[in-house]
């Protein structure tokens, strides 16, 4: 059963991910990855703390780039890991954060943003997240249109 449910449960992407979490915590390499990671760790959570003495939320990008097309991403692991560059210290730090949309690019692709505040104040980034909504014009994704419009076409 624990074979099956790994084998079929989770995709490639995450077995990578849980083979790369094993090989770093064996214990060969636990002083050198595992101890330096704590303690850099420490210091991202530190330098969020410093941040929040003078703010209540931050804001910036989800991504260092657009959203890919569908099916784009997956064939390289390594830019799939960069895709997610911006929201690593957040989950290091055990923050809250929120991810929004903010818009499109120049093909219509999706740009985010997120939202982060300090431990407990899920409040902040709430409103916060309501605010840039409202602030914002909707923009339907041109996937997501092209979709509809082909479905009303049917």
């Amino acid at each position: 059963m624990y074979k099956k449910s790994r084998s079929e449960g989770f995709g490639p992407e995450v077995k990578r991910r849980i083979m790369l979490g094993s090989f770093v915590l064996s214990s060969g390499y636990y002083d050198a990855y595992y101890l330096k990671a704590l303690k850099t760790k420490a210091l991202i959570k530190k330098a969020f703390d410093e941040a929040f003495s003078k703010y209540d939320v931050i804001l910036g990008p989800a991504a260092p780039t657009t959203a890919p097309r569908l099916g784009e991403s997956l064939s390289d692991p390594l830019k799939m890991y960069l895709g997610d560059i911006y929201t690593i210290s957040v989950n290091l730090a055990g923050l809250p954060g929120l991810s929004v949309p903010f818009g499109t690019d120049e093909k219509g692709l999706p740009i985010g943003v997120q939202l982060i505040a300090d431990c407990f104040q899920e409040k902040n980034i709430l409103r916060a997240g309501f605010a840039v909504e409202q602030s914002r014009t909707y923009e339907m994704p041109f996937l997501a249109a092209k979709a509809m419009k082909e479905k009303e076409e049917k």
